[in-house]
């Protein structure tokens, strides 16, 4: 661990040549909140707005140190690990081939050409994530170029272990408690194997979302296994299997250490920041800070620091966000209504909406019933309780109705 310890600090040191330190901020809100002394370490704030340039650039150096002749490196991302590779390729002046999904979002794939410039080319190939992966590994190899991992390697561990070697001098003491956001576990594994040969003293939290929990579902079989299926919202931290090299220095912690955070719910605390703090996060960013709540009666008095791994956040996304949010939050529900078709009925059903209750969403869907005829309605309110009292109604009056706010596959094919 010596060795990791000094190779972390020198890769905090070579950081240097691309950006200052990332600020550790006291947050008051928070703090107040929790009766703690809670710190944001602000990954977010990297020129390429994540964490993940600190691995790129460190496995980066090391090859070209070890193989000076080596120019051109490969990568297959979709997001922040391609950004972090770019920005790398342009400082060091190589060659960088970027193959990116056929389905990656525009504002993506402009960000990484305009960190990498003139060094980087974009392939866009595959549906899917693993098909990308599968056809830059293809072209790596007939190439000769040095594929660049995302988290499963020792040199991109170290990177990332920078995090940690910064906020424990910008903090002066060792945090009582430190939470990660997990994907492939790059972040976590560097960060713990620098801090935990600092202290024994520091826990730790590690946080997946609900839909990709791939270190979670490592514990439970002993063994990094590919989850058959993931919800792909909190992308930067969506991740189908845990390295294997992370899994290596992760294994020793407890399954209780890992906690696992609702897409919609992170939503909200997306937007808490935004609107409260004015912190732009991305849904991998904000994991950190959204299990908190869960965390409150462990952390009251103590010090805690949250990584904010990421800043990417496209505000097209926005209504979707808020969606999620207020779904979570029990503020929006939709319904698809059989509405009688005789004079007065809909006047009947609009009398039951309560003082707070807007309608959000419209649509008459009859098809060849005479009688009656089916509304697809979605209803927003300033409290969650007032949806009891609006069915109440609905109920007392006779209608049938069906709450379809949660029933994915409905919710997806119509809303």
């Amino acid at each position: 661990m010596k060795d990791f310890i000094n190779d972390a600090e020198a890769a905090t040191r070579a950081l240097r040549q691309l950006f200052p330190a990332t600020p550790l901020q006291r947050n008051e809100h928070l703090s107040a909140r929790y009766g703690a002394d809670i710190w944001l370490k602000r990954e977010d704030l990297t020129p390429v707005r994540s964490y993940k340039l600190r691995g790129a650039f460190n496995a980066m150096r090391k090859v070209r140190e070890a193989q000076p002749g080596q120019t051109n490196f490969v990568c297959a991302s979709a997001g922040n690990h391609a950004q972090g590779m770019a920005f790398a390729c342009r400082h060091f002046g190589v060659k960088g081939t970027i193959f990116m999904p056929v389905t990656t979002p525009q504002q993506k794939i402009d960000k990484t050409r305009t960190f990498g410039g003139e060094n980087v080319v974009i392939e866009l190939t595959g549906d899917y994530f693993d098909q990308t992966l599968a056809a830059a590994q293809t072209w790596c190899a007939a190439q000769g170029a040095h594929f660049l991992a995302p988290f499963d390697d020792e040199d991109v561990i170290e990177g990332q272990a920078s995090v940690g070697v910064e906020l424990l001098e910008q903090l002066g003491r060792m945090p009582d408690l430190v939470v990660l956001p997990v994907g492939g576990g790059g972040l976590s594994a560097g960060v713990t194997s620098y801090l935990r040969e600092a202290s024994f003293q520091t826990q730790f939290r590690f946080v997946e979302p609900l839909g990709g929990a791939c270190l979670h579902e490592a514990f439970r079989l002993g063994h990094p296994e590919k989850l058959s299926r993931i919800n792909s919202f909190v992308d930067g931290a969506a991740v189908a299997k845990l390295g294997e090299q992370t899994w290596q220095r992760l294994k020793d912690f407890s399954p209780d250490q890992v906690l696992l955070a609702p897409e919609d719910r992170v939503c909200i605390t997306m937007l808490e920041m935004l609107n409260v703090e004015g912190i732009v996060l991305e849904p991998a960013g904000a994991l950190s800070v959204d299990v908190l709540p869960e965390l409150a009666d462990l952390i009251r008095g103590k010090t805690v620091v949250c990584v904010t791994s990421g800043g990417n956040f496209d505000f097209e996304r926005l209504p979707e966000v808020k969606e999620r949010a207020q779904r979570y939050a029990g503020l929006k529900k939709y319904f698809i209504l059989r509405m009688p078709q005789r004079p007065g009925a809909l006047r009947e059903f609009l009398s039951m909406l309560g003082p707070d209750d807007d309608i959000s969403r419209f649509e008459y869907m009859k098809k060849s019933a005479r009688n009656f005829g089916s509304i697809l309605i979605g209803i927003e309110t300033k409290r969650p309780g007032e949806f009891a009292a609006f069915t109440a109604r609905m109920d007392a009056a006779g209608f049938t109705y069906r709450d379809i706010t949660d029933d994915e596959a409905l919710a997806e094919f119509l809303i």
